[in-house]
């Protein structure tokens, strides 16, 4: 999968929940590796915060990321649309601290990003691959977070609240395809008991029966109503009975789960890449939601590059035999084994280490360790394969060490070890030369890196 942007602008205008101002937000194509940023053109110096976890600066009924005196809020539904839609780099430039509300859904961002359609980038996506369970706990909430190794992203979310209206809802997204059908329409929702404390606490000002779903599950009398229809600035309305008071209907009988799910996607979106595995979330909010993009943030900032997944069991790609076709190193300089992915820019092979291999013999007899320098003529001989691929009879060609840079080891490589290299172009291949980034894994840690040019010349 290639990264994406937007074919072309589009804007959104409306009132802010929080601060009753009216907003114009744009959404800009952006390049590749730029992911979502979010640009207060309302400030001076048009100040730019990336959203990113670890950017988050509060969680108050809402997700506020922030950069300096910058800040901007009620971004998780405009996240979710560009998740959903597989967006990975945009940017938007609003001229206030929120994006507008508009119907407390993301039904307008989702069909504005599907009006405009998306433009394919040259780079690849980086997915984050959940290898093995996560698991987050809120002692204090009861909330809840669990994400399961899967080949791709589906979510299930439970909530509960202790409402005569609203108790415990359950709702499901196996397939991100569906997201513009199935949740993008469902708005946000507010008990009435929850109305003044919000107002009191500068928060709601542009709320309305329009805008959010107004739960009223605790009676009030109708004087307490019309006082708080007087605080919003909205009409009053006569309740004689709990449930659902607004405007228009539900849109689907478990529209506050959907939202929750809507919440939470916009959330995981902060982790900065799009996430392969199951996430089940049991009472979530935004606190907790951005704990856990956190804390896949704090990962991924030790490591920024994930070991490729290794089934053992899968078919190789090329076999030691292709690749004896292919490459003209034979015993004892031939390191790949196998290769297990093959993409338009990248390869994944493969080396077991055995205790027979030759070099141990001196390098050291007490101590085997794999020398580095063979470790990058692995990663090199898989680089390549990766070329050799994207020419017209390959059999007829070879390629040839030109430059090595910015070689690290990190720790040591001993028999019993599976070498995994991943192995991706850097540039595109110009006058016959490939720039290169290699990684060698054992495991899920990086052992070993390297970048490199190689050429490729034609036998005689």
């Amino acid at each position: 999968m290639k990264q994406r942007t937007l074919k072309s602008a589009f804007s959104v205008a409306g009132k802010g929940l929080h601060s009753g101002l009216n907003i114009e937000a744009s959404f800009n194509p952006a390049p590749e590796n730029h992911g979502i940023k979010f640009e207060r053109i309302d400030l001076e110096g048009s100040p730019i915060i990336e959203a990113l976890a670890e950017n988050v600066v509060d969680t108050l009924r809402g997700t506020v990321i922030g950069r300096g005196e910058a800040r901007v809020s009620t971004i998780e539904h405009a996240l979710a649309s560009l998740y959903a839609a597989g967006i990975d780099n945009c940017l938007i430039k609003v001229n206030a601290p929120e994006l507008p509300i508009l119907d407390g859904s993301a039904k307008l961002f989702a069909e504005k990003i599907a009006e405009v359609g998306f433009e394919e980038q040259a780079v690849e996506k980086n997915y984050y691959i959940v290898k093995q369970k996560i698991e987050l706990i809120d002692e204090n909430t009861g909330s809840s977070f669990i994400i399961l190794p899967d080949d791709h992203f589906s979510i299930d979310t439970m909530v509960e609240f202790k409402s005569p209206v609203l108790n415990n809802q359950f709702a499901s997204l196996n397939n991100l395809d569906r997201f513009n059908e199935e949740i993008a329409g469902c708005r946000t929702f507010v008990f009435v008991r929850e109305i003044m404390p919000l107002v009191n606490a500068n928060l709601i000002k542009g709320g309305d029966l329009d805008n959010a779903i107004v739960i009223y599950d605790s009676p009030l009398a109708q004087e307490e109503l019309d006082k708080i229809a007087d605080t919003m600035g909205v009409p009053h309305k006569h309740v004689s009975e709990l449930g659902y008071i607004n405007n228009t209907p539900l849109n689907f009988d478990n529209e506050p789960a959907r939202h929750k799910l809507l919440d939470v996607l916009g959330d995981i979106a902060l982790i900065g890449r799009p996430l392969k595995g199951h996430v089940i979330a049991i009472r979530p909010g935004h606190t907790i939601n951005t704990t856990l993009a956190k804390k896949i943030r704090r990962e991924l900032k030790r490591q920024d590059v994930q070991a490729p997944v290794y089934n053992p069991n899968a078919e190789p790609i090329m076999d030691v035999n292709r690749i004896r076709q292919l490459l003209p190193h034979r015993y004892p300089f031939l390191l790949v084994d196998k290769i297990i992915e093959l993409g338009d820019t990248h390869i994944v092979g493969l080396k077991n280490i055995t205790g027979n291999e030759p070099f141990f013999q001196g390098h050291f007899p007490q101590e085997p360790v794999m020398p580095g320098v063979l470790q990058v003529e692995a990663m090199a001989q898989v680089g390549g394969l990766l070329v050799l691929n994207m020419v017209d009879e390959p059999e007829r060609y070879s390629t040839y060490f030109m430059k090595i840079d910015n070689v690290k080891f990190r720790q040591k490589v001993v028999p019993g070890d599976t070498l995994i290299f991943h192995v991706s172009l850097m540039t595109e291949i110009r006058r016959g030369c490939a720039t290169l980034k290699g990684y060698a894994f054992v495991g899920d840690k990086i052992v070993s890196e390297a970048e490199f040019m190689a050429q490729i010349i034609k036998n005689k």
